[in-house]
């Protein structure tokens, strides 16, 4: 009999959830598959921009990681305090866990706190807590100015703080507001979604001002007063509001920037296409890696490229392990739904790893395309719980 081998994946989004689930289903019994996660439970966040607007309840969206033990992976909840990819091992709460095969999957740091003012100004909709926060605060709004804010030029989910501004104008306009709401989406970018392309990034922005939402992009914020509710550019622009909704600064994780894994950006360095590091045995998947484009940007930080890069990283350790099978190769794909109110998404796919840019295809607002992200959300869960 093979001797027994341990793969030990750090972080439960999902990308981790999806390379644990992947690699039970690929390894025979007799190997080890541990998930480490600092919280209990698997929160769906393409689902926060609902939750924000009254459409879901945290419960809907969110599934307990405990369950995963029912499908043979053990799961560890505990901190990541340190991790040693020479020896592919890591420090939970004290514990070293050592592994055959170590896959990093820790995501990408929320920092609100990198700018003066902003985290007790606004709600940051990218988290479950800013999520509900601003649902609340949002229902007790009976008109004013409603500011949408990228902290950063660079971001995951590039596609989701103008979706929030097109739901929140919805959300206003359905409770009668509209004509006493003024709504404006500052952005640190030149214009949406740049990565995609010229045409899909003005498409995008079309759709937004159509909804009368005011676009100003290249606003890079200093700070947020939050006594006067004031915005605060580096290009001397102030502006007021009354209610904030952001999306903060990203930054690496602490443990991952003390390993000699990351390069000049301060983001892991991966093989493009089979996610491998310097390290024998070692992968990183998710918004914790940067993977450079020819266009001179990097692949979006996003859901379904972390989704798509567990799947080759699960196939390739299950081939390392078995002796099994062909290697896998991520080729770049990519899809997103854009919300736009009115029960109404547009849905963008195409190839970006496409030379020499991306490949890019937007098809407009329609209601087939929000029923087609009702189900994904639904069927996904699903799947993996």
């Amino acid at each position: 009999m093979a001797k027994s081998q341990t793969v030990l994946v750090l972080g439960g989004g999902v990308g981790g959830l999806v390379a644990a689930n992947a690699l039970r289903k690929l390894l025979p019994k007799e190997h080890r598959v541990v998930l480490v996660e600092r919280g209990s439970s698997f929160v769906f966040a393409p689902s926060f921009l609902w939750l924000m607007t009254g459409g879901r309840t945290a419960d809907q969206i969110s599934r307990p990681l405990a369950s995963l033990r029912k499908r043979g992976i053990e799961v560890v909840r505990g901190e990541v305090e340190r991790i040693d990819p020479g020896k592919r091992s890591a420090v939970v709460d004290g514990r070293t866990i050592d592994a055959d095969h170590l896959v990093i999957a820790l995501g990408a740091e929320l920092v609100p706190e990198a700018i003066p003012g902003l985290a007790d100004a606004g709600h940051n909709f990218y988290t479950l807590e800013g999520a509900e926060s601003l649902r609340e605060a949002l229902a007790a709004f009976s008109g004013g100015k409603i500011a949408i804010l990228t902290a950063a030029p660079a971001y995951k989910c590039p596609a989701a703080p103008y979706e929030a501004a097109m739901l929140l104008e919805y959300a206003v306009r359905k409770r009668k507001l509209r004509d006493r709401t003024q709504i404006d989406l500052y952005a640190a970018e030149p214009g949406p979604m740049g990565v995609a392309g010229p045409e899909v990034s003005a498409a995008v922005r079309q759709m937004v001002e159509s909804k009368g939402v005011t676009y100003h992009p290249e606003h890079q914020i200093r700070e947020v007063s939050v006594a006067d509710r004031l915005l605060k550019f580096t290009n001397g622009v102030e502006v007021s509001f009354d209610l904030l909704a952001f999306v903060p600064p990203h930054a690496p994780p602490r443990v991952v920037r003390e390993t000699d894994l990351v390069g000049d950006t301060g983001w892991i360095q991966v093989d493009r296409h089979t996610l491998a590091t310097k390290h024998p045995g070692v992968y990183a998947i998710g918004d914790v890696v940067s993977i450079p484009l020819t266009m001179g940007k990097p692949l979006p930080k996003a859901g379904v490229f972390a989704h798509g890069e567990a799947e080759v990283v699960a196939h390739n350790i299950a081939r390392a392990v078995t002796g099994q099978g062909s290697a896998a190769s991520f080729a770049g794909a990519g899809e997103c739904f854009v919300e736009t109110g009115d029960g109404k998404a547009g849905f963008g796919k195409g190839n970006f790893y496409g030379e020499p840019v991306p490949t890019i295809k937007l098809h407009p607002p329609a209601w087939h395309w929000h029923a087609a992200k009702v189900l994904f959300e639904k069927n996904w869960l699903y799947r993996w719980f």
